[in-house]
């Protein structure tokens, strides 16, 4: 039983298991007699208080803006790590699942701006159908093991890395309220500080994690969105140099958050912002332009995007296939990377957490269904292709 449990915690279909039986148990609890109990927990209030600095929120704000602080702070390691020696080292490794992301986030916001033009509303929603999954869709791949070749798999992880990146950057830059001064002030001072910790060489975690946790505050009381802060800290944390363990710092780090983020944060955000309750209005409301935006640009934006942008690249010479790969495998990548969930779950309760709650109900529906598509027609394309692979190898 133990041994069946850490097999399961080491394979890399876990977290996308687990983020589909959060997502399923979140649509039970709003679909049956327990939608009661789960919306009271969403809404349990929690209060911190420390003198007369006082943060109250309801838990599935703690969740968005404290506990997924973590998980971007595990995506800015990761971002880190591949440009100072992984898959964005060099020109030539990133200029392919570059320009495939930047195809990926415009052509699906075009999809969805097309059919709310006219909705200023609902124009705020934009940036949904933008995301990519990284665990559901390399979940996904797992699951096709042999036939697909490793170099798509190192393709996807860095095209979705560099997604999360631009997801970072549209937060930053377009999902802001009001900005506080005196607290973006005193969150760059905790950024300065930080910067020094690096320069001067400091190796142990913990000033980095205290500082971090006030800029936390800081950035959560200045109208940036408290997740980004994550992003900053990450930044902060050195790689190049190691502990007295021989340790970098950052991969330590990563090392430890992993499996928290993978199997506890990301499982509980899913359950707690996945709950959508269906009914035949709701079901016939998908066909609304804000919805059907988001369907569309998840499920058509990000495979013609991927797809289109990579194919002109590697036409003009200036990218090559993965080694190993096909063109219809190429293209079966593109149509897993509609997988948006967790990230476009993200940027829709940021899109709507305060105006326009109809949309948001709507456009979860929206991005279930398009990343259920996304998934459904990702693996057939994949294994069929890579089926009739290794028929032509076998008879060759």
């Amino acid at each position: 039983m133990i041994k069946s449990f850490q097999r399961f915690m080491h394979n890399d279909t876990s977290v996308g298991i687990l983020l589909i039986g959060a997502a399923a148990l979140a649509m039970l609890c709003a679909n049956t007699g327990l939608y009661k109990y789960y919306d009271m927990l969403l809404e349990v209030p929690v209060i911190v208080a420390v003198g007369a600095l006082e943060i109250s929120k309801p838990l599935l704000l703690w969740i968005n803006d404290g506990l997924m602080a973590l998980f971007f702070l595990l995506i800015g390691l990761e971002v880190k790590r591949e440009l100072i020696s992984g898959e964005l080292s060099s020109p030539s490794q990133i200029v392919l699942p570059g320009v495939a992301a930047i195809g990926g986030m415009v052509v699906p916001a075009l999809f969805y701006v097309a059919l709310n033009y006219n909705n200023d509303i609902a124009l705020q929603g934009w940036a949904i159908p933008t995301a990519t999954d990284i665990a559901f869709s390399l979940g996904v791949l797992a699951l096709l093991g042999s036939r697909v070749p490793p170099t798509l798999k190192l393709f996807l992880m860095a095209l979705a890395i560099i997604d999360d990146l631009g997801a970072i950057i549209i937060i930053a830059l377009f999902y802001t309220s009001q900005l506080s001064t005196v607290s973006i002030l005193l969150a760059s001072a905790c950024l300065v500080i930080l910067t020094i910790f690096n320069r001067t060489g400091v190796t142990r975690l913990g000033p980095y994690m205290l500082v971090g946790m006030i800029m936390w505050v800081c950035v959560l009381k200045s109208g940036v969105h408290a997740t980004l802060a994550g992003v900053a800290l990450a930044f902060a944390i050195p790689m190049k140099v190691v502990d007295e363990d021989g340790n970098s710092p950052l991969e330590a780090l990563e090392h430890r958050l992993h499996r928290w983020v993978n199997f506890f944060i990301l499982p509980l955000f899913a359950f707690t912002n996945a709950g959508v309750a269906l009914s035949v209005q709701q079901i016939t409301g998908l066909m609304e332009p804000s919805p059907l935006g988001v369907i569309t640009g998840l499920f058509l934006g990000k495979q013609i995007g991927i797809f289109l942008f990579s194919f002109v690249l590697i036409k003009m010479g200036y990218a090559k296939l993965p080694t190993g790969a096909s063109w219809i495998q190429l293209y079966g990548v593109s149509v897993l990377c509609g997988i948006g969930f967790t990230m476009s779950l993200f940027i829709g309760s940021l899109a709507f957490e305060t105006t326009g709650a109809e949309y948001l109900i709507a456009d979860r529906a929206g991005i279930l269904l398009g990343s259920f598509m996304s998934a459904v027609l990702g693996y057939v394309v994949l294994f069929a292709s890579g089926t009739l692979k290794k028929t032509e190898e076998a008879t060759a």
